[in-house]
């Protein structure tokens, strides 16, 4: 606008100091100012609709670029990593021996070795079952220390990976990226909270385990005392000799 403006004030400058007449004739040329002046006018109004255009494009351009940056993928991608963690933790949940992390596993181990003490059952079979369950509560504390093992082991893991987003989003260069990275820290956390819940859950399985079993143990020695104490079978005082004469 100010160049337009400029040319402008050329022109009239030009209208104030011509002392010649209205139509002029140099060497067989006519020169009239009135027209010499539109002219330059009408230049100046197209050299600035020229302007107009380029600054037009030229933010286009920009714009064009800015949503190439938006839409640009985040060249990172720590998923297979975290799959893999996670895929360990579950290896290790799967492998817990005697009482799996199974509904039906459990209803079988319950249903065989905790129930009530048997009346009809022989002394060598509640010697047995005792023996199980006392073998299943020390496969389960084996198990939670197994998969809190591997929790642990994973934090190493899980910092080079927190370490590798975190530094992909600070140089991101567009929205895109920055929202990929920001969904990667999620995974990571959700593979944290799933190492968290396995390791609890192992080791609640452990204590349950050897509750159940202290309980089946008090069960099982009121069942034996009551064999001990039973008319006709039970005790009978005799006498003993501790010397031979």
């Amino acid at each position: 606008m100010m160049r337009y403006r400029h040319l402008a004030g050329v022109a009239a400058l030009i209208l104030a100091a011509t002392a010649l007449p209205a139509r002029a004739q140099f060497g067989g040329i006519v020169y009239d100012p009135s027209n010499y002046a539109q002219n330059v006018l009408t230049a100046a109004r197209a050299l600035e609709q020229i302007n107009n255009q380029i600054r037009s494009l030229q933010n286009e351009a920009t714009s064009l670029v800015n949503q190439a940056r938006n839409l640009a993928t985040l060249p990172v991608s720590q998923v297979a990593q975290l799959q893999a963690q996670l895929q360990r933790t579950q290896q290790l949940l799967a492998s817990a021996r005697h009482v799996a992390f199974d509904v039906q596993s459990v209803d079988r181990a319950f249903g065989a070795d905790y129930r009530g003490a048997s009346l009809s059952a022989s002394d060598q079979a509640l010697v047995d079952g005792a023996r199980t369950r006392w073998s299943n509560s020390v496969a389960a504390f084996e198990d939670a220390l197994k998969i809190q093992a591997g929790v642990v082991g994973n934090i190493d893991g899980a910092r080079d990976t927190m370490t590798t987003l975190v530094g992909a989003s600070q140089s991101a260069t567009g929205a895109l990226q920055a929202a990929q990275a920001g969904n990667q820290l999620l995974a990571l956390q959700s593979q944290q909270l799933a190492d968290l819940t396995a390791a609890l859950a192992a080791q609640g399985r452990a204590q349950s385990l050897d509750a159940a079993q202290r309980a089946a143990a008090q069960d099982q020695a009121r069942e034996q005392l009551r064999r001990f104490l039973a008319p006709g079978t039970g005790y009978r005082p005799g006498t003993v000799s501790m010397f031979h004469q």
